[in-house]
């Protein structure tokens, strides 16, 4: 049985890897920016019982990622992994016509947020003797560049190099450093714009043929995702859903997938 801590794990593909640690019999908290799990998700949950902790953080506040490390250590007795997925996004737009709060909340949550778990997590798990942090990647961190989509990627590229940096300072010693490359999901962040409205990306012609092609469910991602967290040992690794021979696979089989996710 591990300890596991996921931020940004209300919903989406965050909630999806809550839901297969403890299908795996793990202890987990969940973390949100509210201040309590919704009557909702309790009941969606509750069959979990004990190996559910919540606690509320906005990971761009320093202060509040201490506080989840500090209360999920004294709920489980340790933490044996630590996932930073909390993630936000910008309007389907160019850059210059994106509004500044949009800007600042991406890069606080994006890159000062996983900045800050990566930082606060290592330094506990290096002090307890053992751990492994995971980082989200995305759209963006192998470099590909998608208009209308640069400000989000240009945090997805910042966390490759900074958690390829962190596993290299971590190096020799018993605390790992990772990341997590799910593809391209079928999410919120697809669906909608920051401001709850739909998203015009998926009104594209282009993007939807290429979305029906590569795009999965995030419960598909997770399945895939959670075995090998759980059997990885090494530092510095990568475990990515959609690799290239999967690309290659689904478009040619592209034309029996069409509207199959939106």
């Amino acid at each position: 049985m591990k300890n596991v801590v996921i931020t940004g794990s209300t919903r989406g593909i965050g909630l999806c890897m809550a839901k297969e640690f403890l299908r795996a019999d793990n202890n987990v908290t969940i973390s949100g920016r509210g201040g309590k799990l919704s009557e909702e998700l309790k009941k969606e949950l509750s069959s979990f019982g004990s190996q559910i902790f919540y606690v509320s953080c906005d990971v761009s506040k320093v202060n509040e990622v201490e506080r989840l490390w500090r209360q999920s250590k004294e709920k489980w007795g340790s933490i044996d992994i630590w996932i930073n997925n909390a993630g936000q996004n910008c309007p389907y737009e160019y850059c210059y016509e994106t509004k500044s709060n949009y800007i600042d909340a991406l890069i606080d949550t994006n890159i000062k947020g996983m900045i800050y778990g990566s930082k606060i997590a290592s330094k506990n798990m290096l002090a307890q003797g053992s751990g492994q942090i995971w980082n989200m990647e995305g759209l963006g961190s192998n470099g590909m560049i998608q208009e209308r989509t640069i400000l989000y990627g240009t945090s997805k590229r910042a966390l490759r190099y900074f958690t390829k940096g962190l596993a290299r300072e971590l190096k020799g010693t018993p605390v790992m450093a990772g990341r997590l490359s799910p593809g391209m999901m079928l999410t919120d962040f697809i669906t909608k714009s920051p401001d709850g409205s739909g998203s015009p990306v998926i009104e594209n012609k282009g993007f939807k043929f290429v979305f029906n092609a590569l795009g999965d469910r995030p419960e598909t991602v997770a399945s895939f995702f959670i075995p090998r967290i759980l059997a990885n040992t090494k530092n510095n690794a990568l475990i990515a859903w959609l690799t290239k021979a999967k690309t290659i696979w689904r478009f040619i089989i592209s034309p029996l997938n069409k509207n199959r996710l939106i």
